[in-house]
């Protein structure tokens, strides 16, 4: 097991309703990090269905995996015939009807080797609002013996009447950081909004430096994990598992790409915080990017409090439209052309 998963409040959470036999059949992990959030999945999976745990409860319900057992080694791998994993999979990155029906019909068959049916939706407020009233039904009466985990880091999208059918599991959040490109860029736009040049000219200019950054970013993302996935080592394959590898592929480069993308929105959204924090007289609160402060008392001078809220909100509306069919490029250039500096 991960050490950040067995060491977690989370963790303990979990150990306290196994040992009570209480867990409940619909739960949502909650946090920042996807990965960590997969890896408790991960871990409340091999539990329940472990061969040889390695610890139980006085009544002698499994509270830790072994790790080493033939079903602990197979859901690690993702291969395990009971415990099915749903990702967002189409070119619109959304968990579709079709994998949530197929879903359904998985869960409801008999265990084939283990204890337990398990579904895990990675990506769940990915879920498409058809498939997500497909899925309320299962997460209303799920089927004897299943248990079904929701990983998410935003929770807000997620239908109100499938929150509310789910115990929540927070994994917290991870303290905040950027990549060294994604700092200099908004150093620059920082230091352009300082000088009173980030004027309509300039953001065009900063617009095309991020495009252009995140262009390579996602050939970067594309070599890597072409190069890493199974079509490449695997030339004699059938067509039907080339096209599921294709289509994995496809799917986790887009994943990569938004989650690199939104690393530079969630960092100049993080600089608006630091002006809108001087700007109201906030106090002592450490700012995001305290290397940019002087930049940001130039800016928060300028503002009153309330704009620079309204730059933050207008921001995040950037970031919601992203989550869309927009047009990428589009959405950006109106949503940086809608901040007041």
């Amino acid at each position: 097991m991960d050490p950040a998963i067995a060491s977690s409040n989370a963790w303990e959470l979990l150990r306290r309703s196994l040992s009570r036999n209480r867990l409940a059949h619909g739960l949502l992990f909650l946090g920042d990090d996807i990965d960590l959030l997969e890896s408790g999945a991960e871990a409340l999976a091999q539990t329940l269905n472990c061969r040889a745990p390695k610890e139980r409860s006085e009544e002698g319900r499994p509270l830790a995996p072994c790790g080493t057992c033939p079903n602990c080694v197979r859901i690690a791998a993702r291969n395990h015939a009971d415990v099915t994993w749903i990702r967002p999979e189409n070119r619109s990155r959304q968990i579709s009807a079709d994998q949530t029906r197929e879903l359904v019909r998985t869960i409801t068959l008999k265990p084939m080797e283990a204890a337990h049916k398990i579904a895990v939706f990675v990506g769940a407020d990915r879920m498409h609002t058809t498939a997500a009233n497909i899925f309320l039904k299962t997460l209303e009466e799920p089927p004897a013996g299943s248990v079904l985990i929701l990983l998410s880091t935003e929770p807000g999208r997620l239908l109100d009447t499938i929150l509310s059918r789910c115990q929540r599991v927070s994994f917290g959040v991870s303290p905040f950081r950027v990549g060294p490109e994604v700092e200099a860029w908004v150093g620059e736009f920082a230091r352009l909004a300082a000088e009173g040049t980030a004027g309509v000219m300039a953001r065009y200019q900063l617009l095309g430096t991020l495009l252009n950054s995140l262009g390579a970013a996602r050939e970067s993302i594309e070599e890597r994990l072409t190069a890493a996935s199974p079509i490449s080592r695997y030339a004699d394959a059938t067509p039907d598992q080339q096209e599921r590898w294709t289509d994995e592929l496809a799917a986790a480069i887009e994943a990569e790409y938004r989650r690199l993308r939104g690393e530079y929105l969630g960092g100049l959204h993080a600089w608006l915080r630091d002006v809108w924090l001087a700007a109201s007289g906030a106090g002592p609160a450490t700012p995001m990017f305290p290397a940019f402060n002087p930049a940001s008392t130039v800016v928060a001078a300028r503002l009153r409090p309330a704009e620079a809220l309204a730059n933050i909100e207008a921001w995040e509306g950037t970031q919601r439209l992203l989550h869309t069919n927009v047009q990428e490029a589009l959405a950006l250039e109106v949503g940086l052309l809608r901040l007041k500096l």
